[in-house]
C-alpha cells in the first residue's frame, strides 16, 4: 500500500506557481507551474523527506488517514 499524506495546495501570486505543503511532514513543500506538476513534485519530495528521516534516524509520522481509501 502506498503511503499518502495530506497535501495543501494553493496558488501563489507572488511566486506565480502552485505551492504544495505537507503539514504532517515538517518543512516538506514543493511547487510547480501547474497543479499537476506541483503534486508530482510533492510526491517526489515526500519520498525524499522519508528517505532522509530514515538516514538520520528520525521518526516518520504515520499519515492521519483522512485520505486513505479501502
Amino acid at each position: 500500500m502506498k503511503i499518502r499524506y495530506e497535501m495543501v495546495i494553493y496558488w501563489s501570486e507572488e511566486d506565480q506557481a502552485f505551492i504544495v505543503e505537507v503539514p504532517e511532514l515538517p518543512g516538506c513543500a514543493a511547487d510547480g507551474e501547474t497543479y499537476q506538476e506541483a503534486v508530482q513534485n510533492a510526491e517526489i519530495i515526500i519520498q525524499e523527506w522519508i528517505e532522509t528521516a530514515k538516514e538520520l534516524g528520525r521518526p516518520i509520522p504515520e499519515p492521519k488517514g483522512r485520505l486513505m481509501f479501502a
